[in-house]
């Protein structure tokens, strides 16, 4: 052999023990499934965010964020398919009372909405200005809307006498209010909101009534996991969630860079309009006066059980809520952590 071919398969051999040495040495990633509520619209940022900018494998989480298809979140982990997803606290509790022998039921392990977003939305046109004017109107919402599902709280709360409801798929609800063929809707504010806008309807035409502000103290979304994943997994628990409280910040801090985050996830991202969604979502049910006296990610005990008395009753549950079963605060990061919103 001459020294030029002794050269190369010396070379050679280094290469491939260098790459031999390399996937040996990389740390093996622990793969898991998330779900959102809903598509890669404005609070799907949130977890893309953290996905997208590499945080979940700074954890040693290989994390595939996914949107909502058939089966909501709350199902998909009872089912085993998804480790984690992000549903309504509400939803989860009343899949607790209905399924008490369910083999698998997802718990809720932080808190990312403290206050509901739901809302009362009508056209000024109509003549209703507060609550009370919603007595004997016509509303209209999915049968699974969370603001329908829990009207009789804020209709208690509000001396709301009986309503009529009209049922319809999601993509009519703010069609059928702007046309006139109902007075009012349920729904998520950042999502009807900016829904009716787009139908052509101006900002100061509309009324909003936020259950948050009148009377109704229920938790929003949270992030719910599995219990296999909490008992067989717990350091990738802990790991999800602090990597996730790391891209909330950034993406409460530059609602823009977020976006731009799920925009290389799902290239039909409107921008513009989920920049300006974020920024709702984070005024209307993270930044509130709710988590920044409780803290962000955690939840009153006390509060925690009078949602769950008010759930069996709206919901009409089978069993009452076993408030102590939804909730696992065990894995949230520290205090430092979770200081992700905004300095005031």
């Amino acid at each position: 052999m001459n020294k030029r071919s002794f050269l190369r398969s010396a070379m050679a051999v280094l290469a491939t023990t260098a790459t031999t040495w390399s996937v040996a040495a990389s740390p093996t990633l622990t793969p898991l499934k998330f779900q959102l509520d809903w598509r890669f619209e404005g609070p799907a940022a949130l977890f893309v965010h953290p996905e997208q900018k590499g945080y979940f494998k700074e954890t040693g989480l290989d994390v595939n964020v996914e949107a909502a298809s058939g089966a909501g979140a709350i199902q998909r982990v009872a089912s085993g398919t998804h480790d984690l997803g992000f549903a309504d606290l509400a939803a989860l509790m009343e899949f607790h009372a209905n399924n008490p022998d369910a083999p698998i039921k997802p718990v809720a392990i932080m808190v990312i909405y403290n206050t509901t977003p739901a809302s009362v939305m009508a056209l000024k046109k109509s003549g209703i200005t507060k609550a009370a004017d919603l007595t004997g109107k016509k509303l209209g919402a999915p049968i699974f809307d969370a603001g329908r599902r829990t009207f009789p709280i804020f209709a208690q709360a509000n001396g709301v006498g009986e309503v009529q409801w009209t049922t319809m798929d999601p993509p009519l609800r703010e069609t059928m209010l702007a046309r006139g063929d109902l007075d009012a809707v349920t729904g998520y504010t950042f999502t009807s909101l900016l829904n009716l806008e787009a139908r052509g309807v101006k900002r100061e035409d509309i009324v909003v009534l936020p259950y948050a502000t009148h009377g109704v103290q229920l938790y929003g979304n949270v992030i719910i996991a599995s219990p296999k994943l909490i008992a067989e997994k717990p350091e990738a628990v802990r790991a999800f969630l602090k990597a996730f409280a790391k891209g909330a910040k950034e993406a409460i801090a530059s609602p823009e860079a977020a976006i731009a985050s799920m925009k290389a996830k799902d290239g039909l991202v409107n921008t513009a309009l989920e920049v300006k969604r974020l920024k709702l979502t984070i005024d209307t049910a993270i930044d509130s006066k709710g988590a920044r006296d409780e803290g962000f990610g955690q939840l009153r005990k006390e509060r925690l059980a009078q949602m769950a008395e008010q759930v069996s009753k709206a919901y009409a549950t089978k069993n009452p809520v076993p408030a102590n079963a939804v909730w696992n605060g065990s894995f949230l990061p520290s205090a430092a952590e979770l200081d992700v919103l905004p300095k005031r």
